[in-house]
């Protein structure tokens, strides 16, 4: 069984759509006040894993970036280096530029410097691997187009257009895209108070039907 890093994780090299985000991964990290091992064990990351993240050795898949910016207290657009220049309360659709990492692509629905990171996701076809996730916080998901997979706790739900959930993260969770179009979805997760709060990832033997 691959392991999450090998699943989510991409080799560097020219991603045209993918930030170089080394830099910012480790210039947030030391504002953080985290040593590199501190960082990776709340991450579930290798040590020697996240020195190849911030060396651009690898490039982050957008789950992982997920991670990481609750971690550092921070969203997905700093650690990519994007910079907002006002903090407005409308974010306009000519505005939402997409990224993609590993798959995945977002489009930023929200205002920076918010307590809540707002996202518009789009998630491909399969599982995340084996990565279940518990971290502090809540969870907010709607889904637009496709079908989910998603399992809190020991629980499982299928999520269509129009359904939605709204969960405590320290609930293991996980999600998958049912369909081979993948599934589109809004996403919106409160970012974490303290730095220094644990963000786990681990496997699960429970497997999507």
């Amino acid at each position: 069984m691959s392991s999450p890093e090998a699943e989510f994780e991409q080799p560097a090299g020219p991603v045209a759509d993918l930030p170089a985000v080394a830099p910012q991964l480790r210039a947030l990290r030391r504002r953080a006040s985290l040593t590199l091992e501190a960082a990776a064990r709340a991450a579930g990351l290798s040590p020697a894993h996240l020195s190849r993240l911030e060396t651009g050795q690898r490039q982050p898949s957008l789950p992982v970036l997920l991670g990481l910016a609750r971690i550092y207290g921070t969203t997905v657009s700093e650690l990519l280096g994007e910079t907002v220049a006002d903090r407005n309360a409308v974010v306009r659709a000519v505005d939402m530029e997409p990224t993609a990492a590993g798959g995945w692509t977002y489009w930023q629905a929200g205002a920076s410097g918010r307590g809540m990171q707002a996202l518009r996701v789009h998630a491909p076809y399969g599982t995340q691997g084996d990565i279940v996730r518990v971290h502090p916080g809540e969870e907010w998901l709607y889904v637009l187009t496709g079908r989910l997979w998603l399992r809190l706790g020991d629980a499982t739900h299928r999520l269509g257009p129009g359904d939605s959930a709204h969960f405590d993260s320290l609930t293991p969770h996980r999600i998958a895209a049912l369909d081979p179009e993948g599934v589109e979805l809004l996403f919106v997760h409160t970012l974490l108070q303290s730095p220094t709060a644990a963000l786990c990832l681990g496997s699960t033997t429970g497997d999507m039907p």
